[in-house]
């Protein structure tokens, strides 16, 4: 009789506490396993129900000591509907077009990624990134993984988002776009972007990492309407009444987490 081989155990660590990255005089420590292996698609599409995100071939989430400010979001794409503010940015960027590229660093993205990164987070750490380390960003995946690149009607790269795809949506790892095109909102517009490539796949989410509604950066991922949040360990419905408020003028430093 033929017997299956044993599986692998999955081993989970969780980090030393570090700085919060969102919320000054917190604490952030994450729970973190390796994503390798023939199986690793099936587990970082598991992974992904439960919450966690991807950053090379590592999947984690956050397990903060008595903190859960960071709250897995998704968006409901095919019942998703721009709303009035999201409609104007269709105006704005129609000149704006999505390509699907490989997983592969570009020297032209990554000036566009030192750009976005020196305006927008002069302080941080992605900011003395070099160029291997952007490309470890970008091709150090197990899993099907691409990025788009938003280009203008003259082939000028405005805006970028890594992407992995999964069985059950697409999941926005990282975004940048040029800083200079505030009127955009480019880091929207990527978003706006997926959920319509994900209805145009059948795919039913478009997951955007950890919803902080006390962070401003992070807020805005409640405007997507309909969304899900992971609370309690199950997905339910977000509430109108839990959104953040859209901005009058929609330029809002998003950043994707």
């Amino acid at each position: 009789m033929l017997q299956r081989p044993p599986r692998r155990p999955q081993f989970f660590y969780t980090t030393a506490p570090l700085p919060c990255p969102y919320l000054a005089g917190r604490t952030e420590r994450k729970v973190v396993t390796e994503l390798t292996g023939p199986e690793a698609e099936m587990l970082h599409d598991r992974l992904s129900r439960a919450g966690f995100r991807r950053s090379h071939n590592i999947a984690y989430s956050p397990v903060c000591p008595g903190c859960n400010a960071c709250i897995p979001i998704r968006i409901l794409a095919p019942e998703f509907e721009p709303n009035r503010a999201q409609r104007k940015l269709a105006k704005i960027n129609a000149d704006v077009a999505g390509f699907e590229m490989p997983a592969r660093a570009t020297a032209e993205q990554f000036a566009l990624f030192q750009r976005y990164q020196r305006a927008r987070h002069g302080e941080g750490d992605m900011a003395a990134m070099g160029f291997y380390d952007y490309r470890a960003m970008v091709e150090d995946t197990p899993i099907t993984t691409g990025m788009i690149e938003f280009r203008d009607g003259h082939d000028a790269l405005l805006g970028a988002c890594l992407t992995d795809w999964l069985s059950d949506g697409l999941s926005a790892v990282y975004s940048f776009y040029a800083p200079e095109a505030e009127r955009r909102s480019l880091g929207t517009w990527a978003i706006l972007w997926l959920v319509k490539r994900a209805q145009q796949l059948g795919l039913p989410f478009v997951y955007l990492g950890y919803w902080v509604p006390e962070s401003r950066k992070m807020s805005y991922k409640s405007r997507f309407r309909p969304s899900e949040v992971l609370i309690g360990g199950s997905w339910r419905m977000l509430q109108e009444a839990e959104a953040a408020p859209e901005p009058i003028d929609c330029q809002v430093k998003e950043s994707i987490g």
